[in-house]
């Protein structure tokens, strides 16, 4: 950036100098009749002419590509900072808002970052070398000039003032559409499927219309600059004419000087357009460096904290593997959506989760992952609180299949894999647990059949059989499958229930699910319901001893559960 400046510096002081010889050829050469020096001064402004135009020629491509990667590098931190935020900021601030922050608020900075390179030094020196030029030239003209400047500035800076709020609305505004968009793109084949096109296109509209509006009125505050630019300097410009004309009638200046000075009058004109629609950016620009920054400054909700004795001692022998000791948490607050949740698994056991939608399983397994922590009580690993276990290191420990998990534009391969280092036997091994190899392999390239986005080209069962795949891939210490079996038939689940058992049996195992068969045989099982745990104990205690289990088990199997 340092140097595309500098060359842009020089390129316009080589502009500046050409009024300036076109001022002595008229003035001072001319009169003398010396073509020979005619052609030396002409000469000399059409070299200025070359240099300024190749100046700005390759400062300007510096420019581009400084405003490229500068831009590039921001999104990548953006990006980074965007992945690393809490479950709860990630609320807070909205996916499509992120969207949007990642999209349209960098490409504002990209233009203002390129326009600040490209006019932010030709402008000033323009205008300041401009206005010193001419007070030399002729210091009664200089005086017109100046009177214009302080209408100028006052039109700039109301303006400027003016446009950063409305931008910040129109942001909002495109973070709705966004939004908008997102969701119907994510769930078209519902909306076809329950003819709620027209529905969502007028809801789309409304949206639209509303950034439309936004967008309007920013953009008639930000219209008014360039015709009262004009206004002010052409009114300059008119009486420099005027008073010029009677000031070389009268002698005390020459056409020359005259000429000269309407050119950098020119300058002048321009630079201050410039100027204008620096500003003009640099208010879109403000509205977006603000949004980005506040997620670039946004502090760390979830820190990993030290441990109160500064040491991390190995677990105690016969600890649980899992512990939850009293654990209640509110995502907003006001009301508790976990209360008082307390268990313990061994190495090796299975936990059963079970419930109504609503009830707290999934924010269950969210916070024993750490994407939020507990409002109170704890949850231990091994003896260790998690808010003390590195976050490398508390991951590694689990495979995940998560509810509203997802599959990527990438072959069946390198989905299972998933960027950790795992071999392709590995992968091949948790196929086969997971009950996937056989529709795998009648695929055409086998494991690297290309998947379409989200993984549209495969069946429901197959999506959840491979995102199974992956959870199992990696010898994870501990197995969460929350709701991921609910598209496979009755003999595919109980086939994946006795691979995992056969072959993870020293895996601890968390199982979320609608299905009493999922978790009949799992060592604890926890009925919820409102964000509490109702009952728990093995199926056979269930059965007797809580009356919701029951009834859940006799709609699902019938009286098979009581054989």
């Amino acid at each position: 950036m340092s140097v595309g400046l500098a060359i842009k510096f020089a390129g316009t002081i080589f502009d500046l100098l050409i009024p300036v010889m076109l001022k002595i050829i008229i003035d001072d050469v001319v009169p003398t009749k010396n073509a020979g020096m005619i052609y030396f001064y002409g000469g000399v402004m059409i070299v200025c002419s070359i240099l300024a135009v190749l100046g700005n020629i390759i400062a300007n491509r510096m420019a581009s590509r400084v405003a490229s990667e500068s831009t590039r590098l921001l999104r990548h931190d953006l990006f980074v900072k965007t992945l690393y935020l809490s479950c709860a900021q990630t609320d807070r601030f909205t996916i499509p808002s992120l969207e949007s922050r990642l999209t349209s608020d960098t490409y504002n900075v990209h233009q203002f970052t390129g326009m600040m390179q490209r006019m932010g030094v030709r402008a000033p020196i323009l205008l300041v070398g401009g206005l010193v030029i001419t007070l030399i030239l002729d210091p009664v003209l200089m005086l017109v000039l100046v009177a214009t400047l302080p209408f100028l500035g006052a039109s700039v800076f109301y303006i400027a003032k003016k446009t950063v709020p409305l931008y910040r609305k129109q942001q909002s505004a495109t973070d709705d559409m966004v939004g908008t968009v997102r969701e119907n793109i994510q769930g078209i084949r519902v909306i076809k499927a329950l003819s709620k096109t027209d529905y969502e296109r007028r809801r789309f509209d409304g949206v639209n219309r509303e950034l439309m509006k936004r967008e309007e009125t920013a953009g008639l505050v930000v219209s008014a600059t360039n015709p009262l630019m004009n206004f002010f300097l052409y009114v300059g410009l008119t009486v420099v004419i005027v008073i010029g004309a009677f000031r070389v009638n009268a002698g005390l200046s020459k056409v020359g000087t005259i000429l000269s000075f309407m050119n950098y009058f020119t300058y002048i004109l321009n630079a201050m357009l410039s100027v204008t629609r620096m500003f003009t950016t640099y208010s879109r620009c403000s509205a977006s460096m603000g949004r980005i920054e506040e997620v670039l400054s946004a502090e760390a909700e979830l820190p990993v904290l030290q441990a109160p004795d500064g040491d991390v001692r190995p677990a105690a022998e016969g600890a649980p593997h899992i512990r939850f000791d009293n654990v209640t948490f509110s995502y907003n607050g006001k009301k508790n959506n976990l209360q008082n949740i307390s268990f313990e698994l061994r190495r090796g056991q299975t936990l059963g989760v079970i419930g109504a939608t609503g009830s707290g399983k999934t924010t269950l397994i969210s916070l024993l992952l750490r994407f939020y922590d507990p409002n109170s009580g704890k949850i231990e690993i091994d003896g260790r609180d998690i808010r003390y276990v590195p976050r490398d290191e508390l991951y590694e420990k689990f495979g995940v299949a998560l509810q509203s998990d997802f599959l990527f534009s990438d072959t069946i391969r390198e989905n299972v894999r998933f960027g950790r280092d795992i071999t392709d036997e590995e992968i091949d091994k948790a196929t086969v647990y997971a009950q996937a190899s056989e529709f795998i392999s009648e695929k055409e390239g086998g494991a690297d059949f290309e998947l379409a986005i989200k993984g549209a080209n495969l069946s429901g069962g197959q999506k959840q059989r491979l995102l199974i795949s992956r959870a199992l891939a990696g010898t994870p210490e501990i197995v969460i499958l929350d709701d991921s079996s609910s598209a496979l038939d009755y003999k595919t689940d109980a086939n994946l229930r006795a691979a995992i058992a056969e072959g993870f049996g020293s895996v601890t195992k968390i199982i979320v699910a609608q299905r009493i068969s999922s978790i009949m045989s799992a060592d604890l099982i926890l009925v919820m319901d409102g964000g509490s745990v109702i009952a728990s104990g093995t199926d056979a205690e269930l059965r007797e001893s809580c009356d919701i289990y029951r009834e859940i088990a006799e709609s699902q199997m019938g009286g098979a559960i009581l054989d």
